[in-house]
């Protein structure tokens, strides 16, 4: 070996070192002194992730139904031989490919069989599909949407229920539309139930004047 390649290796190593420790510097511009890399994404709140058990974990009461059509995931899931998993997916599909109209089109999401349909008739429903104006109610106003939930906040039943409500009941608010309903549903399936509606700013899409203008329409159960 020559006298040179010893040298030669020597400042191949200092570039190495040196152009790692240049990728760390920059990747670290404008980060306060002292501030710890994250090397991942944020711990979820444990207490949202402590109410989100005791959601699904909480049997049902006698005569108690599950409407598959509004209902996220968490409230699926108490539903026997269902758990998370297969609920997001029964949510999913919902999303995908718009409400159930019965047990039927329940067999079209993957892990539901004949057994789990027997299983599931009496303790599902499927609302909103198909179902009648109220009386006095201007059918065609209901194929705008908006139009008819702009009348509705005079009655506390027939405000929406950020929790529970499904794409079609979301797509009907003013100023909602397709990408903000599906935003609010899977802010709902990441996040857990909402506390009050004043936390629909959090989801992307949605300003505080809109949360403002929507208020009279929503609640929170």
């Amino acid at each position: 070996m020559s006298a040179r390649e010893p040298r030669t290796v020597i400042l191949l190593l200092a570039l190495a070192v040196l152009g790692h420790g240049t990728r760390l510097l920059l990747g670290r511009s404008g980060a306060p002194p002292g501030e710890v890399l994250a090397t991942g994404p944020a711990e979820p709140d444990p207490a949202v992730q402590r109410a989100r058990a005791a959601r699904v974990g909480r049997p049902l009461a006698q005569g108690e139904v599950v409407d598959l059509n509004s209902a996220p995931a968490e409230e699926i899931a108490r539903l026997p031989r269902i758990g998370m998993s297969l609920a997001k997916r029964i949510v999913g599909d919902r999303i995908a490919r718009g409400p159930f109209r019965g047990l039927a089109d329940l067999d079209r999401v993957s892990g539901v069989g004949p057994a789990l349909l027997g299983l599931l008739k009496d303790r599902v429903r499927f609302g909103a599909v198909g179902a009648e104006p109220p009386p006095g109610t201007d059918a065609a106003n209901l194929r705008t949407p908006g139009a008819y939930a702009a009348g509705r906040e005079q009655s506390a039943d027939a405000l929406v229920d950020l929790n529970f409500a499904s794409e079609a009941d979301l797509r009907a608010l003013p100023g909602i539309g397709l990408a903000r309903a599906r935003a609010i549903l899977a802010y709902r399936r990441e996040a857990g139930p909402f506390a009050a509606v004043s936390e629909l700013s959090r989801v992307p899409g949605f300003s505080r004047s809109l949360v403002a203008r929507l208020a009279p329409y929503l609640t929170v159960r």
